[in-house]
């Protein structure tokens, strides 16, 4: 049986306003690939095997646990509200009711820094378990400018000795390259005794999360630190910094998609989500975006302009250009799917074709079905939605409307320019517009009178 030592207790500090964000909605709410940025945290916490897991969030946060939740359905996730923003120690205190008795290793992560992973966090962790027990090991990262931020002073053997903030640090320690991330654990013995003295001794007299270092130094405990990226430390306070947060992850995906045998031909202008699924041999053109719950499979053809959400694509289809495959959408191995055509919560089956201009919702396309340009399933009457149910090898004429709910057969034609409104049976035709009539003549007689009338006004 595990040691109650060795249980892990996460705090994420998740109650920031956002202002700069200049949004109704919590910071930590705003997206990365189609995730919110509490989702990634959640996500990555959800493999490190925590005991216990508490959200430090603002009065109007119900909707930050939810998302947490969503990201991390089998993690358990409490939540304490900080009704005063009073700094990032006072914000872990909070949790103290929600952790009462806990005895194990305590990580404390910032809400709005999606790119922290399970290893570093890992890594953070066991440094607090050594066997010397420091009280605490801090994130660190170096930047490219540090000007603003707090310098990790560190001993030759890598002991923490102090974080010195920007202004109070000497020439020396401006040229340390080695900033503080916000990450931190904590050997949770003592851990709240700790918080509980820290003072608002600073300009903006607030309780530094930070000042528990010197704190702890003071006590005869050491310090540690653990290195991790730069991309680890990027955090978003305002839509400039998200749409930075953005593009690391759009980078990453590119790169992962590529490295796993997917030709992207224009890598910058094709955007994925976090879990965006792309099969190897597929091919994917410039401008295509991959919304949350697309997969696609291995030998696909994505021509440009292609936008998908909530989509499976099975192997050797090809899809686009300009083509919008929304939520519900399933294509079948071989299918083709082609310019200005809609697919929503429909499923087109092998071999099927959808090559123009057409609307398919709340349908079935049955295999080797072929849709003429301007095909439309008319699925909605203002009230409620209804099915279409098109056969195997079935083919419909241009410019045909299917009122659902309607089904045309196995092999079934409809004639260009029918509006269905009742079944076809199998190998049948139907032939649903106005009949024809031809006048001769009657378009010449018609410019002549026209003429003469003209001429006399």
């Amino acid at each position: 049986m595990a040691s109650p030592d060795n249980d892990l207790a996460v705090i994420v500090l998740a109650a920031g306003q956002g202002t700069r964000m200049k949004s109704k909605l919590p910071k930590v709410l705003h997206e990365v690939g189609g995730r919110s940025i509490i989702g990634h945290i959640a996500a990555e916490l959800a493999t490190l095997g925590a005991t216990r897991v508490v959200l430090v969030i603002g009065p109007e946060g119900d909707a930050v646990l939810d998302s947490a939740r969503k990201a991390a359905p089998g993690l358990r996730i409490d939540t304490v509200v900080q009704r005063d923003r009073r700094g990032t120690g006072h914000a872990a205190l909070q949790a103290k009711s929600a952790l009462d008795g806990f005895k194990g290793s305590i990580l404390v992560a910032l809400g709005d820094a999606p790119f922290v992973s399970a290893s570093t966090f890992r890594r953070l962790v066991d440094a607090v378990r050594q066997p010397d027990r420091p009280a605490v090991c801090v994130l660190g990262v170096r930047v490219p400018d540090p000007a603003p931020y707090g310098r990790l002073v560190c001993a030759p053997d890598g002991e923490l000795l102090r974080i010195v903030e920007a202004k109070d640090a000497s020439a020396a320690e401006r040229r340390i390259d080695f900033v503080n991330s916000g990450v931190m654990a904590f050997d949770g013995a003592g851990f709240f005794e700790l918080l509980e003295r820290i003072g608002p001794q600073n300009a903006e007299k607030e309780y530094y999360l930070t000042d528990a270092i010197a704190l702890a130094r003071a006590a005869g405990r050491k310090a540690r630190v653990v290195e991790g990226s730069v991309e680890e430390w990027l955090a978003a306070n305002d839509r400039a910094e998200l749409a930075a947060l953005e593009n690391v992850f759009q980078t990453r995906a590119r790169a992962a998609a590529m490295a796993a045998g997917v030709t992207l031909v224009d890598p910058a202008s094709v955007w994925f989500s976090h879990d965006t699924v792309v099969g190897p041999d597929t091919v994917v053109y410039p401008s295509v975006f991959f919304g949350p719950g697309t997969s696609v499979g291995a030998g696909v053809t994505i021509k440009g302009f292609c936008h998908f959400e909530g989509v499976r694509v099975a192997d050797g289809a090809i899809v686009g250009p300009f083509a919008r495959l929304r939520p519900g959408a399933e294509i079948g191995a071989g299918a083709h799917i082609g310019n200005f055509v809609e697919i929503k919560n429909a499923t087109v089956e092998a071999g099927a074709k959808i090559n123009h201009l057409s609307y398919v919702g709340d349908a079935r396309v049955g295999a080797k079905a072929n849709l003429g340009a301007g095909t439309i399933t008319c699925n909605y009457d203002g009230f409620g939605k209804y099915r279409t149910d098109i056969g195997a090898g079935a083919f419909i004429g241009s410019n045909s409307a299917l009122v659902a709910p309607v089904a045309i057969g196995d092999g079934a034609i409809v004639a260009a320019g029918s509006v269905v409104v009742s079944d076809v049976a199998a190998d049948a035709m139907a032939v649903a517009r106005g009949r024809q009539e031809t006048k001769p003549g009657w378009a010449k007689a018609f410019r002549s009178k026209a003429a003469a009338k003209k001429g006399k006004s």
